[in-house]
């Protein structure tokens, strides 16, 4: 229970306002009790924090909450650290700078408008010259299954100017999509062009392509180097006035190319290209959130630390390119109460039932920022180990546990130890809980980033839903009640960890290659997958309004058995199926629906 001096500053600052709440903390002669999980979730996921996207005003008082809370369980700074803010550096915006592509000598046609030209969002800075080559689809795929392809096999492009077409080839027998689709990130083609010593590169989409003749969007790119090339995107104006330098034009290069007969190649064109790229990146700071819970009892353990971590920041107003608002949501508040203030709240209440107990050893309280921009805050807590990475004993990740449905908790990267399974199903015992064991540590959540570093990790998640990443993610959709069991069960799997003299093993989990490709990025389904289900096929937990799999007929509780004429057991079956669509095309798809087996058909649409 909070005292009352809290509440009422609570109420105040509810009534008028983030600017508030500093004077009102600093005017406190008590510290107030930790707050209630209900609290925290409704205090974080309030239109005040204005969605909480890293490096804004909004992140910053919701970091100030949590330090607050922090406090008022008894946490403290993390040893040799004189602040509960640990800071890291990232890249908040990116723009183009007045990028321009000239052909030809000083006298020759330019072209310096956003319409025409544009500079892809990890291009170098810089004005390169040189002569053209037409790369194809500028695809590199090693040797895999007995094919492989090349589209530099037969082209020297050192110093020079390579124009490659976006996407990969669109006729490819289907078996072969899906190895081209994890090849066709932009940022690999870039990678591939300046390696083998192109000066620059350009990117068109070809006639025959989905989007035909669209620039590639300036999406946020949070690495802070850039890719080592000049590198930008063409409109088909410019791409006509290369390839009328050529024998073909450009969709009848493209249409040669779409079989993915790895022995058709590209060309050079006989002209001089000028690209002056010129990318503009702010420098941003987010935070991270850490204290320790320091060990009450006198004791020397192997690896003394167990970590519980939650992101708290979210999509602001879904201005990073990851909102899946509907037209009329645009721009409205992203909250993520339930990613991941759920996740927030409960391992602030697991950290205050930690804080009353004898540990043998520390506990350390993270709240990563920058999770949502590609895992940043907990990558550099690993890079930078405030804490040495080698003396973790576990961690333990809350995302998205706000929606509990059927009693069904996913215990994720159980493959991380040989422990965790005997572990979850012990603890489970006074719980409950319907277990939806997932061995697969590589997870799109922090998991990820100590996986990676060799720590025996566990995720907890409820499942994805139809507010997932809308401005829909509300306080009042928020199971409380179960949320508060979950809090109380990861609490006690991390005191079993605390207590226990001997820390988990770690057990590297080979990756199956079926994580899914880029295909995903262009193509959208409107699916929302229960990632928790252990049904033979692919569960659905609900669909997109308006998205494609409601416009063929799927809903809530449709097992996907077959896509693409795929069978599909399980959500890798279901992730590589989704590289064999085509944007556009009926793909038939099969599911079974009370018991029934039936047959619709879905168009994927494409994802800008």
């Amino acid at each position: 229970m909070m005292t009352v001096t809290r509440f009422a500053c609570r109420a105040v600052w509810l009534a008028i306002g983030l600017a508030w709440l500093p004077a009102c903390a600093s005017e406190m002669d008590t510290v107030p009790a930790p707050s209630s999980i209900r609290t925290n979730v409704e205090i974080l996921a309030s239109d005040a924090f204005e969605g909480r996207l890293t490096g804004t005003e909004g992140i910053r008082f919701a970091a100030n909450h949590i330090v607050a809370e922090l406090e008022a369980l008894g946490a403290v700074p993390l040893p040799m650290t004189e602040d509960y803010r640990l800071p890291f550096q990232f890249t908040g915006t990116t723009t183009d700078g007045g990028t321009r592509v000239r052909i030809g000598g000083a006298d020759g046609l330019e072209w310096s408008d956003d319409d025409t030209v544009r500079a892809l969002s990890f291009s170098e800075s810089g004005e390169v010259s040189g002569s053209v080559v037409f790369a194809g689809y500028g695809l590199v795929v090693p040797e895999t299954d007995g094919f492989s392809y090349d589209s530099y096999a037969t082209l020297d492009v050192t110093d020079k100017i390579v124009v490659a077409l976006r996407y990969f080839p669109e006729d490819a027998e289907q078996e072969l999509r899906s190895v081209f689709s994890r090849y066709s990130s932009l940022r690999f083609k870039a990678q591939a062009a300046r390696q083998r010593g192109a000066r620059g590169l350009l990117v068109v989409t070809g006639p025959r392509s989905p989007n035909a003749g669209a620039m590639v969007p300036m999406t946020a790119d949070t690495a802070v180097a850039d890719s080592g090339i000049a590198a930008a995107s063409v409109s088909m104006t410019v791409a006509d006035a290369l390839f009328a330098y050529g024998d073909a034009t450009l969709e009848e290069a493209q249409r040669a190319l779409d079989s993915g007969n790895p022995h058709v190649s590209g060309f050079e064109l006989p002209v001089n290209v000028t690209l002056d790229a010129q990318v503009v990146r702010e420098q941003q700071t987010g935070h991270n959130v850490v204290a320790y819970l320091p060990p009450t009892i006198d004791t020397t353990v192997d690896r003394p630390y167990v970590l519980l971590g939650a992101h708290y920041d979210h999509l602001g107003r879904g201005e990073d390119g990851s909102s899946l608002a509907k037209s009329d949501e645009a721009g409205d508040i992203h909250n993520g109460a339930d990613d991941n203030a759920s996740g927030v709240a409960a391992v602030l209440s697991a950290g205050a039932a930690l804080a009353a107990q004898e540990r043998a050893r520390g506990v350390v309280l993270a709240f990563w920022s920058g999770e949502e921009l590609g895992l940043l805050g907990s990558a550099d807590f690993v890079e930078s180990a405030p804490v040495p990475i080698d003396q973790i004993a576990a961690y333990l990740n809350f995302d998205m546990v706000g929606r509990l449905r059927d009693n069904k908790l996913s215990v994720q990267a159980l493959g991380s130890s040989s422990i965790w399974s005997d572990l979850v199903d012990d603890v489970n015992t006074t719980f409950n809980f319907e277990l939806q064991k997932v061995t697969d540590p590589y997870l799109p959540t922090d998991v990820m980033s100590f996986n990676l570093a060799e720590v025996p990790s566990l995720a907890l998640f409820t499942g994805s839903h139809e507010d997932y990443h809308r401005p829909t993610d509300d306080a009042d959709t928020v199971n409380f009640a179960d949320l508060d069991r979950i809090a109380r069960y990861g609490a006690a799997i991390a005191a079993r960890l605390v207590a226990e003299p001997q820390p988990p093993d770690f057990v590297r989990v080979e990756r199956t290659g079926q994580e899914g490709g880029q295909m995903q990025i262009r193509l959208y389904t409107g699916t929302i997958p229960d990632y928790a289900s252990e049904v033979d096929g692919l569960l659905l937990s609900g669909v997109m309004g308006g998205g494609p799999a409601e416009k063929s007929g799927l809903q809530e509780g449709d097992v996907i058995v077959e896509l693409a004429g795929q069978s599909i057991a399980n959500i890798y079956d279901y992730t590589y199926a989704l590289d064999l669509l085509k944007v556009g095309e009926p793909t038939p798809v099969v599911f079974v629906r009370d018991g029934d087996r039936i047959e619709t058909a879905l168009i994927p649409e494409v994802r800008q």
